[in-house]
Parts: C-alpha cells; structure tokens; sequence
C-alpha cells in the first residue's frame, strides 16, 4: 500500500512538471512569436537605425547678385566629416583627420564680400527657433519644414525672399557598426541649390556711398527716379557674419534708417508745398513775396533761416528763387493758402504717411498730421502755427530717407510716383500723378538755383554737368541739434540718378549732407563721363 501510494505520488509530479514545461514553451512561444511576428519590423527598424545612420546635407542659398552680376552674397564650400555617436547620432567636424573620402560631405558657408557696406540690404542668417521648427513656408512647400539647426534669413533680402533663396537639402545613408565606426555609404541624395537673386544695386554706387558717408550717423538713398534702387546705406552698420559684436551698440547698427527711420523732413518737403500752391492754383509763376524775415502771428513769431542766422531779408521773390533759396517765410505763407488738408492730400500723393512697398521687411510709413489726427493723437486743437511748421517739413510730419528720394523722383521723372524695387524681375510700376508740365517746371527751376551760384547748395555750385537739387535742416529733439539733408537728381535735363543723404543729427544740409552727395555725383559722373 505504502509502494502504491509512492507511484502515484511520482506520477503526480511528473504531471505537473510536464505541465510547467509545456506552459514555459508555451510563454515562450508566446513571446517568440510577439517578438519576431507582432514586433518584429520594429526591432529590424532599432536595429537599422543602429546601423543605418540618415545624414542631413544643408543645400546651398542662391546668391544675391548686383545688376552687373557680381556677387553681393554667395557661399564657400566647406568640408564636413561626419563622426559618429556610438549611442547614435552624429556630428559634423571640419578636422578630416585620416577620414576616407565616403566619409567627407560638402556644405555651405554663408558670405558676405561687402561686410558692412550692404548688410541692411542683404540681412544676415540665423537659425531657426522653437517656434519656427516643424513650420511649413506655405510658399515653397516642396522645400519642407523648418528643422532644429536649419538656418533662416532674419532682415534684408535674405528674410524678404527667404523662400526663392532657400535650397532642398540632400542626404546621405552611412552604415556603421557596433562601435559606430563608419563601415560604408549606401546612397546620397544631392542637395539642390536655391534660387540667386539678381538686384538692381550697382556694387561700385554702394561702395562709393558707404565710403561716403562713412561713420556719420544716418542714410543713403540713390535711385534711378523711375523705381530702381542703385544703393542704399544705414550707418552705423553691422558685420551679417559676427551680428553679435553689434548687439550691445547703443547707436542701433541693426537699424534700417533708410527704410524704417522715420525723421523731420525740412526743407525737402517744400518740393510738395510749391507743388500744392501750383496745382491748386494758389499761385502761378508770376507770384511774389516779400520777405522781411520774420512772420508775427500775435504773440508767435515765425523765422526765415537767412534772418536768424544772418539777420538777412531776401525781399521780394518769385518762387524760384523761394526754392533756390529754401525762403521759410514764404513757404509759411503757401502753406496757409493752400491749408493743412489740401496740404495732406498732397502729402500723400507724393507717396507720405504709408509705405512704398519697397521688397525689404520693416518698412516705415512716417506721419503725415493734420487736424483729425492731431485731436486723436494729442487731444489737442489744430493751430494755423501748425500748418506753417508742416509747410516746412517740420512739426508733426516725418518721413523715411525712402521717401524723401522719391519726392525728389516725381520732379525728375516728369511727376511719377514709382515704387521702389531691389528684385530686377519685379516690373517697374509708376503712377502718373497729374501734376502739369508748368508745375514741375518751375518747381526744377527752383532746385536748379538751389545747385547754382546764390542758392543753398554751395558745394554744388561748380558742378557739371547741372544738377537739380533740395537741401534741408530739420530741428530735432534736442536743443541746437539738426538732421541734415540733401536731395538731388542729375543731370537736370536729362535726370539718371537720384541721390538722397540724411545725416542724423548732423547740422546743417549744405555743409554736412551735400558734400557727401557731391562725393557720389562725383563718382557716377567720372564713371558715366570719362
């Protein structure tokens, strides 16, 4: 009984390991199949990207050519190897050390020959930030989204056509093995370069405009009339490859004052004062005015820069000589006859108080006041004292050096408001704003007295061939401090070249702006007239 009892015992246990084994094969079978069937392309995909290792190329930005064709912005190449993480991953070093030529990738390196002399127009280059990854351009979305270390055009043309500029970039499939040594390259997918840019700027005007104005605080605008930027300068500028030797720079070097500095226009403004008075018929050629240098409205009294300076009277003048001798006590007088709105209007007809469209970001459109404005910006009343201050480009009223090139523009291209433009493939586009032949006659005569002997523009005196010209002084906030300004075209009877200088805070227009403007007149006439 006591052998039975034994055997089944035995027999028990054997069950039961057999049923412990067959339940271990069967979680075994269980998890084999879990891992090779159910999770099986998973773990190949861990175990290729282990040993597959995707490697981005950067694809090269077009460049940014001038009218001529020379290069304002283009790339080096540069020679990558890549080294990789055993974790995974890689990096891209520029030491080759002993790297095999399947290990090398070329990429881009941004460049700038001009420096600073054109790093308002071109931009700089700066990567992407968290907000910015993973978006999609929905202008060029076969070029994809923004990745972390991606690089994007930030001011400029270089943020203007990001989209044209910007390349597909290409990649290469590596193979390494456990280490992360690199055993061999399985494929590449070439980069495909971005679109180039062709500008209107012509590369000797910029130089020679930077040269010109130099360290002085202000801007530079020189233009064909008809829409065509030439040159464009901001100083102080700033280095589009080392943009943070300029981040501390109290004087704002990151600042467009060409297109985004908004200022007191003076004396140019007068351009649009004569103008109004013609063309709504206030005044005609045979007008005249007798100057005694000073305006008294009660206890206001209002100034001629001759008779505060000098205590000089001109007497009686026409217009032209009004003009030729930038005569403020004159210009008051228009300003009241035309009136403060028709004034406006005016100003905005010649392209004040919006932007032009220029095809640079951060454009400024400047002020032009009047009553309505006034009362809800300053809860104050419109005064007749306002209106003499506007019809001098003074009081509320400000404007870019942009603009001030193309109130210049209109007398020059025989009264067309022209967009301004850097793409050479945008078209030209101007507006025919109405003003008569007689009009713009007589308000060129005027700017040609300003260029002659007994106008304001001394350094242009001997000038030749003639040009047409507005000098200004504009006060400022500070006390005996002014911007000075120079706006001219030339030749006067056959204008090619439109040429605005701004010095901020710099004094006077015809001793601080018009030699800087004589030094670029200079040079594009030895160019053009050798």
């Amino acid at each position: 009984m006591q052998k039975l009892n034994q055997e089944k015992k035995l027999s028990w246990l054997t069950w039961a390991l057999r049923g412990f084994l067959a339940l271990g094969f069967l979680v075994l079978s269980v998890r084999l199949f879990e891992l090779q069937i159910i999770k099986g392309s998973y773990f190949r995909s861990l175990s290729d990207e282990n040993r597959i290792r995707r490697i981005s190329i950067t694809a090269a930005r077009g460049k940014i050519l001038a009218r001529g064709g020379e290069e304002l912005v283009s790339n080096n190449e540069v020679k990558k190897r890549i080294e990789f993480k055993k974790s995974g991953g890689y990096t891209k070093v520029t030491d080759l050390g002993n790297a095999r030529p399947e290990e090398i990738i070329t990429e881009p390196e941004r460049i700038y020959p001009l420096e600073d002399k054109f790093s308002h127009i071109s931009g700089y280059l700066s990567e992407v930030n968290s907000s910015e990854v993973s978006k999609v351009d929905p202008n060029c979305l076969d070029k994809g989204a923004r990745k972390l270390g991606d690089l994007t055009g930030r001011t400029g043309l270089e943020e203007e056509y990001d989209c044209t500029l910007r390349g597909i970039d290409g990649e290469a499939l590596m193979e390494v093995d456990s280490l992360g040594r690199f055993v061999r390259l399985l494929g590449m997918k070439e980069p495909i370069v971005g679109s180039d840019i062709h500008t209107t700027i012509d590369v000797g005007i910029q130089k020679k405009t930077a040269e010109a104005l130099g360290d002085k605080k202000g801007a530079v605008v020189v233009s064909d009339g008809k829409g065509q930027i030439l040159s464009m300068y901001s100083s102080p500028s700033f280095d589009p490859t080392n943009i943070s030797s300029g981040l501390t720079n109290s004087d704002l070097p990151f600042f467009n004052r060409s297109i985004s500095g908004t200022f007191h226009p003076g004396s140019v403004f007068k351009i649009v004062t004569a103008t109004a008075a013609l063309e709504d018929h206030k005044i005609d050629r045979n007008f005249t005015y007798n100057d005694e240098g000073i305006i008294k409205i009660g206890d206001f009294s209002y100034t001629n820069w001759y008779f505060t300076q000098y205590g000089g009277r001109e007497g009686v003048i026409n217009l032209v000589k009004g003009i030729a001798r930038s005569t403020d006590t004159m210009f008051y007088k228009l300003g009241e006859m035309v009136g403060v709105d028709r004034l406006a209007f005016w100003a905005h007809k010649f392209g004040l108080g919006k932007s032009l469209g220029i095809d640079l970001p951060g454009e400024a459109g400047g002020i032009v006041p009047d009553p309505k404005w006034k009362n809800d910006v300053k809860g104050e009343r419109w005064f007749l004292g306002n209106t003499y201050h506007m019809a001098i480009g003074q009081g509320d009223l400000t404007a870019t050096p942009l603009q001030a090139n193309i109130i210049t523009s209109v007398v020059a291209n025989g009264g067309k408001l022209c967009k301004p433009y850097l793409n050479s493939k945008l078209s030209i586009d101007c507006t025919d704003l109405g003003i008569s032949k007689e009009t713009l006659e007589i308000v060129k005569e005027g700017m040609i007295g300003a260029c002659s002997s007994g106008g304001t523009a001394f350094p242009f005196f001997d000038f030749k061939p003639q040009v047409a010209c507005k000098t200004g002084t504009a006060e400022t906030d500070e006390k005996d401090k002014t911007h000075a300004w120079f706006s001219a075209f030339g030749p006067a009877d056959n204008p090619q070249v439109v040429v605005t200088v701004l010095v901020e805070k710099g004094g006077e227009g015809s001793v601080v702006a018009a030699p800087i403007a004589r030094k670029i007149f200079d040079y594009w006439n030895l160019r053009n007239n050798p």
